[in-house]
């Protein structure tokens, strides 16, 4: 797959530092990876990420989503031109998870001119899917955002 990123390399700690004051932040998410076509986070599951059942709350799996879709794809265009900004989100939750970490991995399906579709999959430790998720990105231009 050939590299779909604007910038040579990611600067995964400036990813998490700049969710680092607003909810990414809040909940824990961390970007850990990436390749030439995909990145990486992980989110802990505790108190400020479960439901009162104890078990990940199924918006903090869409957060989580949103977060990572919307940060890769942020970083396929160049930021000075052009803002991605989110148009949907969907998301289907597969199994509970209790504690622990859970790992997302988004992957663009579709960049265009001015949309794009990522596809993000949640797991927990073991690998088992948490979630399935699927975003719309809109490309604007930055004199819109």
């Amino acid at each position: 797959m050939k590299k779909i990123w604007f910038d040579d390399a990611l600067d995964l700690a400036s990813l998490t530092a700049n969710g680092g004051q607003c909810m990414p932040g809040y909940l824990g998410i961390e970007f850990i990876e990436y390749g030439d076509d995909w990145i990486k986070a992980r989110m802990p599951v505790t108190d400020r990420t479960k439901q009162p059942y104890g078990r990940l709350h199924g918006g903090a799996s869409v957060v989580l989503a949103e977060t990572i879709g919307s940060v890769g794809a942020a970083m396929t265009v160049d930021r000075s031109k052009f803002a991605t900004v989110g148009m949907e989100i969907n998301a289907n939750h597969i199994r509970p998870v209790k504690e622990g970490d859970v790992f997302a991995v988004a992957r663009a399906e579709s960049i265009g001119r001015t949309t794009q579709i990522w596809s993000i999959r949640i797991t927990d430790e073991a690998g088992k899917l948490v979630c399935i998720s699927r975003i719309t990105m809109a490309v604007i231009s930055t004199d819109r955002a």
